[in-house]
């Protein structure tokens, strides 16, 4: 089978390839480069010593997709490619949505007139009306009234998805929500490597281990948490590409729509990563407190049993483990793909 892979230069992406090829996967990668690096398929080809094709292509941009169906027998696509910053999402709400609905409309049009059936969406825990629906979230607790235009863009993409299932009975559609990725590829190889300035906590916190960055923010200790900071539900990113492969299992057997969560089921606050992360490393991670951000919820964490039971999927990954795979991967590529 061969699997497109859009956006799979980026973090999930790439750990998503590697789980890819190593189960004999034919892996097609199209992706713009514009948040990320070729580099990291160079290094997904040394950790499983099998060879992927490349296009430099904005999956928004019809044609170029165009050309990669006519040039490839696709079987499935792996939809990763969009803007995923949340706080930039409030600033740039209709780049936002032109980007991450455009993109989709665009793949799934070029799907359909290829006859390729099966997408594997990459959504988000962003989806879960968290506002007023307590973790842990289910896939059928409410979802709407999201905090931010990412997350909209997210429950609007999985509604387009719902609705091209329902119209074509042939169509199978898996809306994968994830919760909180963190970690690296055990080889230290390929890791989280964002630009500028991390959004998200674990990165931010590697940088400081490595001096990038003087100390981590912590955004609010008042919360209604046992140790007042927030708590997120943290899943190895191995983890996250493992459930990727199982929803692409379950797409070559099912039509329809589906979604399921993959998270580990277990809140851990901020504190609690930064202490084992301190663990893991031997590294001391000065911290400020500082105001809560709008938007944040005080707990978000997954019911993580239906992906159990249906996918035959569950993390295995432990925080120690998280924490490790992340500083060996910072440590020994301080400055990300750019050495």
């Amino acid at each position: 089978m061969t699997v497109l892979v859009t956006g799979g230069t980026g973090y999930i992406g790439s750990h998503t390839c590697v789980v890819l090829l190593e189960n004999g996967y034919d892996v097609i990668v199209a992706d713009d480069l514009s948040n990320s690096s070729e580099e990291a398929l160079r290094r997904v080809e040394r950790i499983t010593g099998k060879t992927l094709t490349f296009y430099k292509a904005d999956v928004c941009d019809r044609a170029a997709l165009d050309r990669i169906f006519e040039a490839n027998k696709i079987d499935c696509v792996i939809h990763f490619a969009g803007f995923k910053a949340v706080g930039e999402s409030t600033q740039k709400p209709l780049e936002y949505y032109d980007n991450n609905l455009a993109s989709t409309i665009s793949l799934a049009k070029v799907m359909s007139e290829h006859g390729c059936k099966r997408m594997i969406f990459s959504s988000s825990a962003t989806v879960y009306d968290g506002r007023n629906v307590p973790s842990p979230f289910s896939e059928t607790d409410r979802t709407g009234n999201c905090t931010n235009p990412y997350g909209w863009t997210k429950f609007m993409n999985e509604q387009i998805l719902r609705d091209w299932a329902a119209s074509d009975p042939g169509v199978s559609v898996v809306n994968l929500r994830y919760f909180n990725p963190i970690g690296a590829h055990p080889s230290g190889l390929i890791g989280e490597d964002p630009s500028g300035i991390p959004n998200n906590l674990m990165p931010y916190i590697s940088q400081v281990a490595v001096g990038r960055r003087d100390h981590l923010n912590i955004f609010g200790n008042d919360y209604d948490t046992p140790d007042g900071t927030g708590v997120r539900d943290y899943i190895h990113v191995m983890d996250l590409a493992e459930g990727h492969l199982k929803a692409v299992e379950y797409a070559v057997s099912h039509t329809g729509e589906e979604v399921f969560n993959l998270g580990t089921g277990t809140g851990y606050s901020v504190m609690d990563i930064v202490k084992a992360f301190e663990k893991a490393s031997g590294i001391r991670i000065p911290y400020v407190i500082a105001e809560r951000r709008p938007g944040d919820l005080a707990e978000l964490y997954s019911d993580p049993v239906k992906s159990k039971k249906i996918l035959g999927w569950e993390a295995v990954r432990g925080l120690e483990e998280m924490c490790r795979d992340t500083w060996n991967w910072q440590k020994n590529n301080p400055n990300g793909y750019e050495g």
